[in-house]
């Protein structure tokens, strides 16, 4: 344990002293201060307005913003330190490899999580400040929503890290896999598949394998308990689930997944050839 911390505090130190993590911060940062001067909190849609309306909007951004960043900073992690030569340096230390992965990858889930889930609670903070009633409820789903995309996205990104051989290839393989994922959202492949006359249960079911579309439908559920948004599909969802249900398997399966795909990233790099 005491090795996976240091090796955690190594990872957070050397992405702090990074420039990509200035620029991460500010964007996230600057986006709640955008929607507050661009007032946000002042206008009503659905009958949402004051801070509910600016977590929509956040969340939604969040959606697109924080995979691709996740996986083009995190596939740098095991591709970057072979590429830059010094993984002679590093497992030459006595530290497990178990340690050194797992604690690259918790501290990479630090550094990519803190900044998002920073903002958000600085806007509902700003709220009180102001006056504006806190949907606290949403916060604290939103929150756990981004836990489970950030790490979702983080174990992908250390499979692909430990698959590729350079840097250039893992971050050209991360960029495709975000494109798909985001392409394959529900209304291209729900077009593409009820064209070939499938059943709407199979459908669904294939639509929530990608992440990023659980997480999109798993936001809506705030201020759209019957996900009317989504049309007839809503029907299949929540008499699958329940919106309760949904909630729990929108953080749970994402969870899961990146904790798949990290423990396959892992399994290849252990049984790789190291220098």
């Amino acid at each position: 344990m005491r090795d996976l911390v240091l090796a955690a505090r190594l990872d957070i130190s050397e992405s702090l002293r990074a420039r990509w993590f200035i620029l991460y911060a500010l964007i996230f940062g600057g986006l709640v201060v955008v929607l507050f001067m661009f007032g946000v909190t002042e206008s009503r849609i659905m009958g949402f307005t004051g801070l509910s309306r600016l977590l929509i909007a956040y969340i939604q951004m969040c959606m697109a913003i924080l995979p691709v960043f996740v996986l083009i900073t995190t596939v740098r992690s095991v591709a970057g330190d072979r590429e830059a030569g010094v993984f002679e340096y590093l497992l030459s230390l006595p530290v497990p490899l178990f340690a050194w992965f797992w604690g690259k990858s918790i501290g990479r889930f630090m550094v990519v999580f803190l900044p998002v889930f920073g903002a958000m609670i600085l806007a509902a903070l700003w709220g009180l400040v102001r006056g504006l009633d806190v949907p606290w409820e949403a916060v604290g789903f939103y929150g756990l929503l981004l836990v489970s995309l950030a790490w979702c996205f983080l174990g992908i990104g250390m499979l692909v890290s430990s698959l590729a051989r350079s840097v250039d290839v893992a971050q050209g393989t991360a960029f495709m896999v975000w494109l798909v994922l985001l392409l394959f959202l529900d209304l291209i492949l729900l077009g593409v598949m009820t064209r070939g006359q499938m059943p709407p249960e199979t459908i669904i079911a294939i639509s929530l394998i990608n992440p990023m579309q659980v997480f999109r439908t798993a936001a809506m559920l705030l201020f759209d308990p019957e996900l009317m948004l989504l049309g007839p599909a809503a029907y299949v969802i929540l008499d699958a689930f329940g919106r309760i249900g949904y909630m729990v398997f929108s953080i749970v399966y994402p969870l899961l997944l990146g904790t798949a795909c990290a423990a396959a990233g892992y399994g290849v790099f252990r049984r790789g050839d190291l220098p």
